[in-house]
């Protein structure tokens, strides 16, 4: 089969998240003018020190010391002209709230209040100059005030600024507020419909895009039958070249199965491409049932998480959004659920059907791409990437749809296995520890209403997660 269209897409694995671009707020008053002549100038080149101090975690563009309302709204409309992800407050010296109040009220860009100021110490050398240009603590608490009696959800970090852990802490309130703000323009594509009776997956789409701003869309199965067609024979030999070179590949796949699995990777790439697409979901049965495909995209699914789109299985829009999320804020993730307690090893088995994010397998063993029967779905054997996960430190989290536009995510930090391989197991798995114990914390999941789709990411993060939910309004609880 020949078409005009092509795609680029390989085994090749995403780029890392872009560095977050965040605007620097800095804030004064004019009295201090004619007591400090030139404060404006010291204070402007001290918020230019500290932009230059966050050049390894963000971009920072600093607007110029606003000291009245007028300047504070002239600002603000520049720095939300330039496609910013955040708002980091510092106050240059004390400056009234009340100029700043509405503004921060308003803006939609999460906001980091810095209780920083120029010198880390009071020495018996300060003047009243001194105090004057390090006295930034007022200012914070006047604006933080402002902001909590207008219900504005913000984060804070006091620490010296020329210190690493200053630095570190904002970086990781960037990269949330980087998360949040594309988060907000995500779209989600759902292939034919979400399964039939299982409730946890359900979201209210309404709900989700007014409070939190991921949009889904019903996508007809024919659109990506349509896209799988328009690939090239070429494009098709390029990805099972790339697929050869970097996994082990089962003899027994024939040409036609590898065909077909590479035909439905590449248009579902190319259909989310060009339909603004971050993470999709294709439920089993709705291509089962369509008639027009041969096979499930299993392996399409696994290797398009590779390539740092977001995926629920199942029609499942709510983790497939939230694991755009999880790429955005903490690099490659996987999707997973949980299927079975082992509770010799006082862990969890976590798989799924077939579907497994390849970037996050153990290095020390070859992740294979097999042919394995799969009477679900009613079609062809699937190619199936069968590999397990990388051990270590990891978090696993899930966002939960608690009814109208209230929303919790779930954070549990624990630990995977480094265990011998399950012969019989046709489908990436892991063992994953939970630091709180199996025993509590699903006892404590099942009571918070945590579902059966989950995020699973290397490390402890969820500190990481909090800072997200604060930032995007999301009651959050950690295990």
């Amino acid at each position: 089969m020949t078409a005009t269209r092509t795609s680029t897409a390989s085994a090749e694995t995403a780029a890392p998240p872009a560095k977050p671009r965040i605007g620097l707020l800095g804030i004064m008053q004019s009295l201090y003018d004619e007591m400090l002549p030139g404060v404006t100038e010291r204070q402007a080149a001290y918020a230019a020190q500290v932009a230059g101090a966050l050049a390894d975690v963000a971009d920072v563009v600093p607007a110029p010391p606003v000291k009245e309302r007028a300047d504070a709204e002239a600002a603000m409309r520049d720095l939300q002209s330039r496609g910013l992800d955040g708002l980091l407050v510092v106050n240059l010296t004390y400056g009234p709230a009340m100029r700043v109040a509405r503004l921060l009220a308003e803006t939609r860009l999460p906001i980091c209040l810095a209780n920083i100021q120029p010198e880390p110490a009071v020495t018996a050398e300060w003047d009243m100059a001194d105090l004057t240009y390090n006295q930034g603590i007022h200012g914070a608490q006047d604006t933080a005030n402002a902001m909590v009696r207008a219900g504005r959800a913000f984060h804070v970090v006091t620490d010296d600024w020329r210190s690493p852990s200053f630095a570190e802490a904002i970086g990781a309130w960037a990269r949330a507020a980087a998360a949040v703000t594309r988060w907000r323009a995500l779209r989600v594509a759902v292939l034919g419909y979400a399964m039939n009776g299982m409730g946890d997956i359900n979201v209210d789409a309404h709900a989700l895009i007014r409070s939190l701003g991921p949009q889904v869309d019903a996508v007809a199965p024919g659109d990506l039958v349509r896209a799988a067609a328009a690939i090239s024979d070429e494009a098709v030999a390029e990805l099972r070249a790339a697929e050869d070179a970097r996994f082990e590949v089962d003899p027994a796949l024939s040409a036609q199965e590898r065909g077909d699995h590479a035909r439905m990777q590449l248009g579902l790439e190319t259909l989310l491409r060009e339909g603004g697409y971050g993470a999709f979901s294709a439920h089993f049965d709705a291509i089962g049932e369509d008639g027009r495909f041969a096979r499930l995209p299993l392996a399409a699914a696994s290797s398009l998480m590779a390539r740092g789109y977001g995926y629920g299985a199942e029609g499942d829009a709510l983790t497939a959004s939230l694991m755009a999320a999880a790429r955005e804020l903490l690099g490659d993730t996987q999707f997973t659920e949980m299927y079975a307690m082992d509770f010799p090893s006082d862990s969890i088995l976590m798989s799924h059907m077939g579907e497994g994010n390849w970037v996050l397998a153990r290095e020390d063993r070859p992740v294979r791409l097999i042919k394995r029967p799969l009477g679900i779905g009613g079609l062809g054997d699937p190619p199936t990437f069968l590999f397990q996960y990388a051990p270590g430190p990891a978090t696993l989290a899930t966002l939960i749809a608690l009814g109208g536009e209230r929303f919790r995510l779930l954070a549990v930090e624990g630990e995977i296995l480094d265990t011998d391989e399950l012969p019989a197991l046709e489908m990436p798995y892991g063992f994953f520890h939970p630091h709180a114990g199996v025993r509590e914390c699903m006892n404590r999941w099942l009571r918070l209403g945590g579902p059966h789709h989950q995020v699973l990411n290397l490390g402890g993060r969820a500190a990481e997660w909090e800072i997200f939910c604060e930032l995007a309004g999301i009651e959050f609880s950690s295990l």
